[in-house]
């Protein structure tokens, strides 16, 4: 069983080589693009740790098998969507970035999403265009695939979202 729990801040050493390992995972499935230069960072991780964003996922023998930020309120990049819309653009959400799992780890992501979305039943994510092993999980759970949104540096990712509002009344799908 995995359990979820808030990173301490000594626990950035154990988190980079599992943001290394997802890498691997990402290069094996064909998205070469995704997390380079040296993305996500130590400064960054720090901040999330910092802010409360920062989660781990911890196996029965308590050790961090993953990790995720989960993070409340609106995200900048989200504002703008291309190609699509929102499910729902009103009520309040929460995004989930920087999924990534060790290597010889299974169900990860699943006990993550599920996680989340007991928190707050409106979420988003995105994801890079070829990272389609993060695209069947977040569909696989829940997402509907809204549209484009374009991060701060201007790279494009698909973005997705997963809410409690009925199918029937999804304007995008």
């Amino acid at each position: 069983m995995i359990t979820i729990r808030q990173t301490r801040p000594e626990e950035i050493s154990k988190l980079m080589p599992v943001f290394e390992q997802a890498k691997r995972i990402m290069r094996k499935s064909g998205n070469m693009k995704q997390w380079t230069g040296g993305y996500p960072n130590e400064e960054l991780v720090r901040r999330d740790i910092e802010n409360g964003h920062s989660y781990v996922c911890l196996d029965d023998a308590q050790e961090i098998i993953g990790t995720f930020s989960f993070i409340p309120g609106k995200d900048p990049t989200y504002a703008r969507i291309c190609e699509g819309a929102w499910i729902d653009d009103v009520q309040p959400y929460a995004t989930i970035h920087r999924l990534a799992s060790t290597e010889a780890s299974h169900g990860v992501a699943a006990a993550c999403l599920d996680w989340c979305y007991r928190q707050i039943p409106n979420l988003r994510a995105d994801t890079h265009r070829d990272n389609s092993i993060l695209q069947h999980i977040l569909t696989k759970h829940g997402f509907t695939y809204c549209g484009i949104i374009y991060l701060m540096n201007g790279d494009e990712r698909l973005a997705f979202q997963k809410c409690n509002m009925p199918k029937e009344q999804h304007t995008n799908v």
